[in-house]
C-alpha cells in the first residue's frame, strides 16, 4: 500500500513499543523460560516491583495488569465504595475514569488550568466546598506534564481527602526534584504498548503504606485466604502480572533515562521548528517541572486547525491524534458534575498530540515538520 509515495513500512507511529538495544528484556524473559517458570508469579515480578519502587522512591509497589486495575485497587485501598465522591481530572483518557464506576462511587471532573494542563487547584478547591464529603482525588499528569502538586496535595491534606496520581503517561517525570506518583497516598504507572517503557501491558501500584499495598496484592490475587484448600473471605480480582511481562518491564527499567532523553529531543526539535509559526503554542513547560514529555502536543489558535494538521500528516502515513476529549463531554460521562470554566474543553478543541516515537530518525522528524510547514506555506 502507498501513500504519497510512502509505503507502510514507513509509516511514523505516535508512540509505539520500543524494546532495547542491547536486548536487557530477552535477558530476564530467558531466566523466566529456562527456569520455567513464566506465570503466575515469579523472581522478575518481586524484582520489577523493588526496582520500580527504588527507581521513582516509593517505600513499597504491586506489579498489576495494568493502570486501569492499579486504579481499581487504589480506589478500593482507599476506601471508596458505594455512593463516594471522587473528583477526577477530566482532561484524560477513560481509563482513569471507569474505575470509579467499578466500586460504585460518583465522579465529579475538574477543569484543567493553562499553567499546567492539569486539575486547576482553584476548581479543585471549589469542588472541595461543593462536595466536602468528597472521599477521594485522582489527579492526572497529562502527556508527561506534571501537576501543580504542592498546592493539590496542600488542599487534600487540609480536607483529609486521599489523593491518587495517575502517573500512567508520566514515569520518569519530576516535579520539584520528586517523581511524579509518589506524591499521593497512592501512585500508578502504566505499561502499555505506547507507553514511555512498556511490557506489553501492564501497570503498578506505588505506595509508602506497605500495609495497604500488601493487601492490594491480595485482591489482585483472587484474594485468596492462607489455608491449603482455596477460601475467599473478601471479593478478589484477577490482577497480578505475570513473571514473563514483568521480565520485560525490568528490561525496560534499565533504559527509561535513554527514551526521557529522546521523547525531549523531539519536544524540543518541534518547538524549534515550529514554536515560531502563527497560533502555535506548545504544551507549558514550567521551571519546577521537569516532564518526560510522552507525547509532545500542541493548541493551535490561528487558521490552521487541528485537523488540518492531522489529514495532512495521516496523507504522509504519520499518526497523529487530537488531545483526550474531556470526560464531562463523553456520553457515558457527561451525566455526572463538573467543576471549571471549560479550559479542558479548549485544549480539546483546539489541541493535536504530534508522533513522539522514540524510534524516530532525525529524517523521520524533518518529514513531520515538513508537512506540517506546508499548510502555512500555501
Amino acid at each position: 500500500m502507498k501513500l504519497n509515495n510512502h509505503t507502510m513500512a514507513d509509516r511514523i507511529f505516535l508512540s509505539s513499543p520500543h524494546m532495547s538495544d542491547e536486548g536487557y528484556e530477552m535477558k530476564y524473559i530467558k531466566e523466566a523460560f529456562d527456569t520455567n517458570w513464566i506465570a503466575p508469579l515469579g523472581a522478575n515480578v518481586n524484582q520489577f516491583e523493588k526496582e520500580l519502587a527504588a527507581k521513582v522512591g516509593s517505600g513499597s509497589a504491586a506489579a498489576l495488569t495494568s493502570g486501569t486495575a492499579a486504579i481499581h485497587l487504589a480506589l478500593k485501598a482507599a476506601g471508596v465504595g458505594e455512593g463516594d465522591i471522587v473528583f477526577c481530572s477530566t482532561l484524560t483518557f477513560s481509563a482513569t475514569a471507569n474505575p470509579i464506576i467499578y466500586q460504585n462511587a460518583i465522579p465529579v471532573f475538574i477543569d484543567s488550568d493553562y499553567e499546567t494542563w492539569n486539575i486547576c487547584p482553584i476548581a479543585l478547591e471549589e469542588a472541595i466546598q461543593k462536595y466536602p464529603q468528597v472521599k477521594a482525588v485522582i489527579v492526572v499528569h497529562l502527556y508527561g506534564l506534571s501537576a501543580n502538586m504542592d498546592r493539590i496535595v496542600e488542599l487534600c491534606k487540609k480536607h483529609d481527602v486521599a489523593l491518587i496520581e495517575d502517573a500512567a503517561e508520566s514515569l520518569g517525570t519530576y516535579y520539584k526534584g520528586k517523581h511524579t506518583g509518589t506524591f499521593g497516598d497512592y501512585g500508578i504507572f502504566s505499561f502499555n504498548g505506547n507507553k514511555i517503557i512498556t511490557t506489553s501491558g501492564g501497570g503498578m501500584l506505588v505506595s509508602n503504606n506497605e500495609e495497604r499495598i500488601a493487601k492490594a496484592r491480595f485482591w489482585a490475587t483472587q484474594s485468596r485466604d492462607q489455608a491449603r484448600h482455596y477460601q475467599h473471605s473478601e471479593l478478589g480480582f484477577n490482577y497480578r502480572m505475570s513473571n514473563v511481562v514483568a521480565g520485560i518491564g525490568r528490561g525496560q527499567l534499565k533504559i527509561l533515562d535513554q527514551r526521557v532523553e529522546k521523547k525531549k529531543h523531539i519536544f524540543e526539535f518541534y518547538c524549534r521548528e515550529l514554536g515560531l509559526l502563527e497560533g502555535v503554542q506548545f504544551m507549558p513547560k514550567n521551571d519546577w517541572n521537569e516532564p518526560n514529555f510522552w507525547l509532545s502536543s500542541m493548541i493551535l489558535n490561528g487558521k490552521i486547525r487541528p485537523i488540518d494538521i492531522m489529514e495532512a500528516l495521516e496523507k504522509e502515513n504519520i499518526e497523529s491524534r487530537p488531545i483526550w476529549k474531556p470526560m464531562h463531554k463523553q456520553p457515558y460521562f457527561e451525566k455526572y458534575d463538573f467543576v471549571g470554566t471549560d479550559v479542558a474543553a479548549k485544549l480539546f478543541e483546539n489541541g493535536v498530540c504530534l508522533p513522539s516515537d522514540t524510534k524516530m530518525t532525525e529524517t523521520d522528524l524533518e518529514r513531520v515538520v515538513e508537512t506540517i510547514k506546508k499548510l502555512w506555506w500555501a
